[in-house]
């Protein structure tokens, strides 16, 4: 007994000394206390090179922004970190206890004072260069992008290139945005449709325009790629590599704010590969809306989206994001039995510090799960942020005086089938949404053929064709040389089986957009359909030399030219499928069969 006692005594006394909080130096100096600190918390961002405007790296730094310090960490702006305590566990969080905020507001109001230089330390060394280690590969802007000073924010695409020989898998990814002081963040996909080249070749300057990807740009394996600043590159367990296929395009969307002088922006980015094919398959999954209408005066707008999880997940990480509007941001987890899980809690939503946060430990969320997100947001004169004086209508848009309300959650399903669930309930979940978003615009301009084009094609993805066919029909009413509309309206007649007209439409797609590969091939598969094979070849030919890396192209004209007897010709355009795209099943069962014509031929010779 006496030695249980005396265990216990130990231990309540180790427990009181780990509770009880540290008490500020009664006179903190730099080189003691103040240094630790700022070099921790600050100077990551604040030194030469990187994209905070002045450097916190000496005692002579610090001294000259005392008083901005004080007030900074003492409102909890810096060091930027959103998440509320307490609602989410996450790595590396950048957070000042209250006792250094009090240590840091202390040495101010004592004078500032240096200490003994025998308590200086050296700052850390931090690396310049890339965060990962040197690159598996490097891709970067060909050219140099001027960002002019003053205006209006930019947002503009960049295509770099991607120079694969096969396809590989990778495990991180790191971003340099070419000029850090003007880069608010950036976006990243992937286009293997060649659709952004040609959108960059009609800009007389590097990249094109926009606040949204082109139609073939996606987020590769459903990962959803970008930057901000603070963010730190992570390398992910081999197994949850994800793949980047040979001949894609990297797109790189700058969000730029313009300073008082030109800026030449390059944006570089590097990869890093392993050998080891996923095993495990994360997927970044987007609650929210896409028809935010936010009143001139609102103050407490708010949005919610709710999804029911169809298997057992873990959740790895959390990425809200919206614009300046935004205030209060919810969002939580709440299992079958009841028990509410939080994902993340931000009380105050600051656009600058958008950034992935990733959970300390994996969190399990089973079947039947119901998450949920709620934001709220202040268009009222009272909201310092608000980019409107006075305020006015904000509708959902990519521009930042436009508004979001994405939250995207990092889901790792326990088996690949799981897997498959999830990707098509996913799938269908953004086609609910992206159906309300055209139905809301086409309500609102009902004379534009552009939503009625969108709203058309956005009926056909869910498979209401006939509903889509009303509105491309009335876009063409509209406008009636859209040449997109054109496209669409023989998608839809092809589907009901309509030839004759698809073969119309397409056609006078082809005349008003000549050189858009995707039209050159629906004319050709549709002529193939009604036996027009020579036409269909001349076609194909068109598709291929528009896009050489269209394994679809290839695979049907190879198709094509096997039905006129040119096996030969045939095989080269199969392989050259297979190349493109490894696996292709279609391509090698028709490989297969016109070899074997090959050989046939040959043993009769």
């Amino acid at each position: 007994m006496r030695g249980t006692r005396a265990v216990a005594t130990l231990l309540g006394s180790i427990a009181f000394t780990a509770c009880r909080p540290s008490v500020p130096s009664t006179h903190p100096t730099f080189n003691r206390d103040i240094a630790p600190l700022v070099w921790e918390h600050c100077s990551g961002c604040h030194r030469p090179g990187q994209q905070a405007p002045f450097s916190l790296l000496s005692f002579q730094d610090v001294q000259q922004r005392a008083r901005l310090i004080v007030t900074a960490t003492g409102r909890h702006i810096m060091p930027p970190w959103l998440p509320e305590p307490g609602y989410g566990a996450f790595i590396g969080e950048r957070r000042l206890r209250s006792e250094d905020v009090e240590r840091i507001a202390q040495w101010v109001k004592d004078g500032t004072p240096e200490g003994d230089p025998a308590d200086r330390r050296s700052p850390p060394a931090w690396v310049d260069g890339w965060q990962l280690g040197q690159p598996d590969l490097v891709v970067e802007l060909p050219e140099a992008y001027t960002l002019r000073p003053g205006g209006a924010d930019v947002f503009r695409n960049f295509v770099l290139p991607i120079p694969l020989s096969a396809t590989r898998f990778v495990r991180g990814m790191e971003v340099r945005p070419g000029s850090r002081g003007v880069v608010h963040h950036a976006t990243i996909g992937i286009d293997a449709t060649r659709g952004s080249r040609r959108l960059d070749a009609q800009d007389p300057e590097p990249g094109f325009e926009g606040g949204m990807f082109s139609e073939g740009t996606h987020s590769p394996d459903n990962h959803a790629l970008g930057w901000t600043p603070g963010m730190t590159p992570v390398m992910e367990p081999a197994d949850m590599a994800w793949r980047l296929e040979k001949g894609s395009d990297l797109i790189v969307q700058l969000h730029m704010i313009p300073s008082g002088k030109p800026e030449a922006v390059r944006p570089s980015v590097g990869f890093f590969f392993t050998d080891t094919p996923p095993a495990r398959r994360p997927m970044d999954f987007r609650l929210g809306s896409k028809t935010i209408d936010i009143p001139a005066g609102a103050s407490a707008y708010t949005i919610e989206d709710t999804y029911v999880l169809p298997v057992d997940v873990d959740a790895l990480s959390v990425y809200p994001h919206a614009h300046y509007l935004a205030k209060d941001m919810k969002a939580f987890a709440t299992r079958p039995d009841g028990t509410v899980t939080w994902l993340v809690w931000i009380k105050d939503w600051d656009f600058r510090w958008q950034d992935q946060y990733r959970y300390a430990s994996p969190l399990f969320l089973p079947r039947g799960t119901t998450l949920t997100m709620r934001y709220t947001y202040d268009n009222s004169a009272g909201n310092v942020r608000n980019p409107h004086h006075p305020p006015q209508r904000v509708l959902y848009g990519p521009l930042s005086s436009d508004e979001m309300g994405d939250l995207w959650l990092r889901l790792l399903p326990r088996t690949n089938a799981d897997a498959d669930i999830l990707a098509r309930s996913y799938v269908n979940n953004e086609m609910r949404k992206n159906i309300a978003a055209a139905e809301r615009m086409t309500a609102e301009h009902p004379r534009e053929a552009r939503w009625r084009n969108e709203l058309g094609a956005r009926y056909l993805e869910a498979g209401r064709v006939q509903e889509g066919i009303l509105e491309l029909q009335e876009a063409l009413r509209l406008k009636p040389a859209h040449a997109e509309a054109h496209h669409n309206l023989g998608r839809a007649l092809q589907l009901q089986g309509r030839l004759a007209a698809a073969v119309a439409h397409f056609r006078e797609a082809a005349r008003l957009a000549p050189d858009d590969d995707q039209v050159h091939l629906s004319l050709a598969n549709a002529l193939q359909d009604q036996g027009g094979l020579d036409e269909a070849i001349a076609h194909f030919r068109r598709a291929v030399a528009l896009d050489p890396e269209g394994a679809d192209a290839h695979n049907n004209l190879g198709t094509a030219l096997a039905s006129k007897g040119l096996v030969d010709e045939a095989v080269i355009h199969f392989q050259r499928a297979l190349d493109i795209r490894p696996g292709y099943a279609d391509a090698e069962k028709n490989l297969s069969q016109a070899l074997q014509l090959q050989r046939a031929r040959g043993s009769r010779r």
